[in-house]
């Protein structure tokens, strides 16, 4: 068990990866330190929550903690934002304000997209990271804080120190202790853990029961690429909480209702054929779900034979073994009543298996028994053939519905020898 569980509960923060506790246990020892630091991660992974476990658990935790997204203030006022001014220092400037590092002084300042902050304003932060002082815009007098420095950012700041947009001594300066929070995809096993949290905690303050999910569906969360990280997937767990009508959801409910689900967290490879690669991968999960669907469809036809005709089946444990889809709620039901009549006297009498009435079964007898072909090259030729017929020969409208390129689909052409 995780050390850190308390602080874990504390703050919300749900999950076992090794990346995750590295994190943690990096932002624990380093707080009680004076030390600036530099927290790295994706938009969405929880980088302020991190700044707040560092001044909860340092010297200053009686202090004020403020947090400031640097990226949101208008380059033309940020410097009057964090260092002050005095009157008459610009248009509308009418009496003097005091900035955040002067009226924060002896806390601690999360400054967020740190990246995004003008050049000119980097220097004056700087210098209160080197000696603690500062000057108000419109004044020459040097004053001095004591503030603690956490700064975020999800961009590289190296690649913005080579650009020219990012000043190289500044990053050293913050980036004292570095905290890497990993993204989502790259903790797989807490996505589970996460969206059972989120949904619990959405259903308590709705007041309903909190949805379900099955192994299948488990498997979509687990290998989409949750490109908004942890804010992505609380937003999908509420929304999949308010819009399912039932509680216990499949692979083929969440994707009906989040169709951004068949995004898979394939890994990164460069070049043309590998891009092709994965495009021709995702046809093939899409095919695997539509066959998914088709046997639930068979599944719910069998049900309605056994009804509609009042068939004998002498096995009927392993209709109940069926996992039978939503459509039919009252299947389960209808099987075991059926089960439980006369079924010693039948299993012990010379009948056949099943019977029907005479006009049904001659039909039947008139039908031709056809293996399915469950290929997965026949059945992704089959789909491309829909899709350009659906179409009308056009590439272009049928490769955007199959989630291919159009050169991908014209080489896929040429290979199944498709007419179009």
């Amino acid at each position: 068990m995780s050390n850190y569980t308390s602080i874990k509960r504390r703050y919300g923060i749900v999950g076992r990866s090794p990346a995750l506790e590295n994190a943690l246990h990096t932002a624990v020892r380093v707080a009680p330190t004076e030390l600036s630091i530099l927290i790295t991660g994706e938009s969405g992974v929880g980088k302020e929550v991190f700044s707040r476990i560092i001044h909860d658990n340092s010297p200053r935790k009686h202090e004020k903690f403020i947090a400031i997204n640097c990226g949101a203030i208008p380059e033309g006022t940020i410097n009057s934002e964090l260092f002050g001014h005095v009157k008459g220092a610009f248009t509308n400037a009418t009496g003097d304000r005091k900035g955040y590092f002067e009226s924060y002084d002896g806390g601690t300042i999360f400054l967020d997209e740190i990246g995004e902050m003008p050049l000119d304003t980097q220097t004056y932060l700087l210098r209160v990271l080197e000696s603690g002082e500062f000057i108000r815009v419109g004044s020459s007098t040097v004053q001095r804080t004591d503030v603690r420095i956490v700064a975020a950012t999800n961009r590289k700041l190296t690649e913005r120190i080579k650009s020219g947009k990012f000043r190289e001594d500044l990053y050293y300066r913050l980036a004292t202790v570095n905290i890497e929070l990993p993204s989502l995809r790259e903790r797989a096993e807490d996505i589970y853990l996460l969206f059972r949290y989120f949904a619990n905690d959405f259903a308590e303050k709705q007041g309903f029961d909190p949805i379900q999910i099955d192994d299948e569906a488990r498997w979509l969360l687990e290998n989409y690429r949750w490109p908004g990280n942890i804010r992505e997937l609380k937003n999908v767990a509420e929304q999949l909480s308010i819009l399912a009508e039932k509680r216990e959801l499949a692979a083929v409910d969440l994707l009906s209702m989040m169709p951004k689900l068949r995004e898979r967290n394939l890994p990164a490879v460069t070049g043309t054929a590998a891009t092709e690669g994965m495009q021709e991968r995702e046809i093939l999960y899409k095919v695997l779900f539509d066959m998914k669907a088709d046997l639930n469809d068979l599944k719910g036809l069998i049900f309605e034979l056994i009804r509609n005709n009042d068939l004998r089946v002498p096995d009927m444990g392993k209709i109940r073994s069926l996992q039978l889809p939503g459509a039919y709620p009252d299947a389960a039901e209808e099987i075991d009543r059926r089960a439980g009549v006369e079924m010693d006297e039948f299993r012990g009498a010379n009948e056949d298996p099943i019977i029907v009435d005479t006009g049904l079964q001659r039909q039947y007898d008139r039908s031709e028994i056809v293996e399915e072909d469950l290929s997965l090259a026949n059945a992704e030729k089959d789909l491309i053939a829909k899709a350009l017929k659906k179409h009308n020969g056009r590439r272009k409208e049928a490769s955007n519905e199959l989630g291919i390129s159009e050169r991908t689909l014209y080489r896929k052409i040429k290979e199944y020898e498709i007419e179009e």
